[in-house]
């Protein structure tokens, strides 16, 4: 078994402009290298569609792996990390996004996409450390046979 790689996003303006600590990417950075990823980046980012997604861009580019993003998916007006996450993902995973909304009641209120860009994962998750954890644990299990369908490997379904 491969073992797999995967990078942490946090979109939150808090955290860029020093007044917010990362508490919900250090929750899931840990959570992957439980689960036995190889944590290869962990980034910050300021809200907002166009930041959002050309950090991603920048981040999934030429890259096999994982890419949870936490932050900047409720209702707030600076919440637009869907937005910038839909403007750049190839394809959709909505089994994922809706297994994820699943977990908790507040899950309702997340508006956190999935899909890829290229052979990368991307994973929407809350900006609440718990809420972070929780719905990466709930698609946790198949992440590895989605990275391996996505790295061209034609196994078993």
């Amino acid at each position: 078994m491969m073992a797999w790689a995967a990078k942490v996003l946090t979109v939150s303006d808090g955290v860029v402009a020093g007044t917010r600590e990362d508490r919900s990417g250090a929750a899931l950075a840990a959570r992957l290298a439980e689960a036995g990823f190889d944590l290869a980046d962990h980034q910050v980012v300021s809200d907002g569609r166009e930041e959002v997604g050309r950090r991603l861009s920048q981040m999934a580019a030429g890259w096999t792996g994982v890419l949870v993003t936490t932050g900047g998916t409720g209702f707030g007006p600076r919440d637009l990390t869907p937005e910038g996450t839909a403007d750049v993902l190839d394809r959709d995973a909505p089994g994922l996004a809706e297994a994820m909304r699943l977990v908790n009641p507040l899950g309702r209120l997340s508006r956190g996409r999935a899909g890829t860009i290229g052979a990368c994962l991307v994973l929407n998750v809350p900006g609440s450390p718990a809420g972070a954890v929780e719905c990466l644990e709930a698609v946790l299990d198949v992440v590895p046979h989605a990275l391996s369908l996505l790295a061209g490997e034609t196994g078993q379904h």
